[in-house]
């Protein structure tokens, strides 16, 4: 199991009187498998996910995953860490569905017939088999955020940190999503508006401008952050 150790963070964008803080004095100590991350735009919750995974390095304090240093580690965290973003065109680099998997291990050493039994097997676990050497770009959204994960997955990471996945999907395909989420071995940090994706989740933290606000298990989180949404 992956531990983050969030240290009194905060981060600041920009500099002199038009800088603006984001997040002020963040503590936690994570170790659950499943982490929600909840909080209306503009909330801090986005900043913070991707300082998981050494995306954004803090302004104050400092994070640790599994012991080392985002600032100091930061090349050894991101291999340690995927992360999968909302819109997954910025995630596919390469021209065929293979290739793009495969680009993750293009310094792995491994041979071509090993990565290509690799590649073969995370297509076929996600269902994108007959679809190997086909344009990447031509999937559907459903079928691009499901490429998209399984290129973070081809490099083994321990954690999985995800920015709103399934924001810009259908609700079939957000559902489709959400499960294939729940049967990752990994541990995954998901921050997401569609709530019904963390009710089984171990944990949920609720950001408000820039404040961890609430932490706690799914139920009494969630009821906070409609609280809050209702205010």
């Amino acid at each position: 199991m992956v531990h983050i150790e969030v240290d009194h963070v905060g981060h600041r964008y920009g500099q002199g009187p038009l800088s603006r803080q984001v997040l002020d004095d963040i503590n936690a100590d994570l170790v659950e498998q499943r982490i929600g991350v909840v909080g209306h735009n503009g909330s801090g919750k986005s900043t913070f996910v991707r300082m998981l995974n050494a995306l954004l390095i803090p302004s104050q304090g400092r994070i640790r995953v599994n012991g080392l240093d985002t600032a100091a580690s930061a090349a050894k965290v991101r291999k340690l860490a995927g992360f999968l973003f909302t819109d997954p065109d910025t995630q596919i680099i390469m021209p065929t569905v293979a290739e793009d998997v495969a680009f993750g291990l293009r310094k792995s050493g491994l041979s071509k017939p090993e990565i290509s039994a690799r590649v073969d097997e995370l297509l076929a676990h996600f269902g994108l088999s007959g679809h190997r050497d086909h344009p990447a770009h031509l999937l559907s959204g459903g079928q691009k955020q499901l490429l998209a994960l399984a290129s973070v997955l081809i490099t083994s990471p321990q954690l999985i940190i995800m920015d709103e996945p399934t924001t810009l999907l259908d609700l079939r395909n957000a559902k489709m999503i959400g499960r294939v989420i729940r049967e990752l071995p990994q541990t995954v940090v998901l921050a997401t508006h569609h709530l019904y994706l963390l009710e089984d989740f171990d944990r949920v933290l609720v950001f408000d401008s820039g404040h961890l606000v609430a932490d706690a298990a799914p139920a009494e989180a969630l009821a906070h952050y409609r609280k809050l949404m209702d205010a």
